[in-house]
């Protein structure tokens, strides 16, 4: 989890994290580490592509309309999963979870083979085949994707070449997908 990489970064454990934050979850300030945006993001709804299943995918076009389909959350604990778990909440559902795990790119097949529905971020689809569709959110919540590394450590010429080619390609996904702006 992004706390735990952070205190490990401060504690010098690490050289360099990517971590994320919401306006939701924002994981805690430690002083003595330098944060650099990449990306902010949105989150969206993501279904299969129509026609790919059940009947029932292609009615959704909103949040709320998801809540009697399958979802695929991140772990229990996780911030993400949190956050997902609110957002389905507050469109007047609990949702059914049936597949948890960490693994993004499993999100994706699990909606492209019309399996579940997910809350996923921009950085996530971008590239995905276009076995899926996203419907914009309420509010239209994003995220950031940030960089932190020690302020002793924060000029090193490794860490500054990580954050340049980071950098580098957040603003090639940025220039791709309209779900970015940089």
């Amino acid at each position: 989890e992004r706390e735990t990489a952070l205190r490990e970064t401060w504690a010098r454990s690490f050289g360099l994290v990517v971590a994320e934050q919401s306006s939701a979850h924002a994981p805690p300030h430690f002083t003595g580490l330098d944060r650099e945006s990449l990306i902010a993001d949105s989150l969206k709804l993501a279904l299969p592509a129509h026609g790919a299943g059940d009947p029932g995918f292609d009615r959704v076009v909103s949040l709320a309309d998801a809540a009697d389909l399958p979802w695929v959350m991140e772990p229990r604990g996780a911030a993400s999963r949190h956050w997902a778990e609110q957002a389905c909440r507050s469109a007047g559902f609990e949702p059914d979870v049936r597949y948890e795990t960490a693994d993004l790119q499993a999100h994706v097949r699990l909606i492209e083979t019309a399996n579940a529905v997910a809350l996923l971020p921009g950085l996530v689809h971008a590239r995905a085949p276009r076995g899926m569709r996203v419907i914009d959110l309420e509010g239209n919540p994003r995220r950031t994707v940030f960089t932190a590394a020690r302020h002793s450590s924060a000029e090193h010429a490794g860490v500054n070449a990580v954050r340049r080619a980071l950098r580098a390609e957040a603003q090639a996904l940025a220039s791709e997908d309209s779900a970015f702006a940089s």
